[in-house]
């Protein structure tokens, strides 16, 4: 059985909500628990079983996405990375054998204009349906999220729709800043979406976020489906966030440490003698400087980072190459 997963990226126009975080590096290769955004999609998505391709679409530059593939082949050593000819394609093989290993194929589709969320999917087609996959994944960048696709698979298979959508329930005060979902409990059937309605009709919400854009996925995929007894949900009771500002990078960080102390929790920093005292979970790059004398608290370390003696730092993000000078104290900062 074939899958595909789109990725939904965007471009440098849209983010200006995450600035300054998003001046000097894409939204979608900021940071979070010491991996960019995206760098979570495909890991999820390594773990689907007959995922073949993975396409990335949005109209940032080719070259913005060069050193996250350089990087993310380093982090998976038993990848040998081949590039194609177009745009920033690559294959996997296993290097033992050189066999096809996962054969998945990654593959970055520039749009020379925004399209909109589904004028991209619709212009590119052709690509996402090559190989005729069975079902296709469809990712915003810009969520972090436990992604539970198998599961999902596994819902799908049980109806006759032709789409899945991942939900989850919020406050009733907040519902209508996203899109809004009425189901048939009985077998999660979508009876009626709005985006973002002016009144209360729902507090089930649709995890993928739309943008105003010239083709929309609510208007234009989303609502017809439902309409024509064609959409399902599938609801997700675990922790999602959206990555719009920069505040909220901060628990999309907690959430994937987290998500670490139980998968891997070798990634996580921790007490040790004649080192700094750790509360929580933290994560540290491996070329980061902590005093012993320091105290850190829920955070993440980057690159090439030195933490002076006496430092207290808490639920905040340190980025490359920052020097923090003795005995200065960080909260919530980045």
């Amino acid at each position: 059985m074939i899958y595909k997963a789109v990725i939904l990226v965007g471009g440098p126009s849209r983010g200006t909500r995450f600035r300054p975080l998003s001046l000097n590096v894409p939204k979608p290769l900021f940071p979070i628990a010491g991996h960019p955004v995206i760098w979570h999609h495909l890991d999820a998505l390594s773990k689907v079983e007959g995922l073949k391709e993975v396409l990335l679409i949005g109209f940032y530059e080719d070259s913005v996405f060069q050193r996250f593939i350089d990087d993310a082949a380093r982090d998976f050593p038993q990848i040998y990375v081949r590039y194609d000819t177009i745009g920033l394609r690559f294959l996997c093989y296993q290097i033992p054998t050189c066999k096809l290993f996962f054969s998945l194929l990654y593959s970055y589709l520039r749009e020379y204009q925004t399209l909109g969320t589904a004028g991209g999917l619709y212009h590119f087609r052709d690509e996402i349906q090559r190989n005729d996959p069975r079902q296709i994944f469809v990712l915003n960048a810009d969520v972090a999220c436990n992604f539970p696709l198998n599961e999902m698979i596994k819902f799908h298979n049980t109806h006759r729709g032709l789409c899945t959508i991942l939900g989850t329930k919020v406050a009733r005060e907040v519902a209508n800043r996203f899109g809004c979902l009425v189901e048939k409990p009985e077998n999660h059937e979508v009876l009626h979406y709005v985006e973002k309605p002016e009144s209360f009709i729902s507090n089930l919400i649709n995890q993928f976020q739309m943008q105003d854009d010239k083709l929309r996925l609510e208007q234009d995929i989303l609502r017809p489906l439902a309409e024509s007894s064609k959409l399902f949900v599938y609801e997700t009771t675990d922790t999602w966030i959206q990555i719009k500002t920069p505040s909220s990078a901060v628990p999309a960080n907690a959430l994937y440490l987290e998500q670490y102390q139980k998968t891997d929790p070798d990634r996580l920093l921790k007490n040790v003698p004649d080192g700094p005292t750790v509360v929580g979970l933290v994560y540290k790059h491996p070329t980061a400087t902590i005093d012993p004398t320091a105290k850190v608290c829920e955070l993440i370390y980057d690159h090439n980072l030195i933490i002076g003696k006496g430092v207290r730092i808490k639920d905040s993000i340190i980025l490359d190459n920052a020097d923090i000078k003795n005995n200065e104290l960080i909260t919530n900062g980045f």
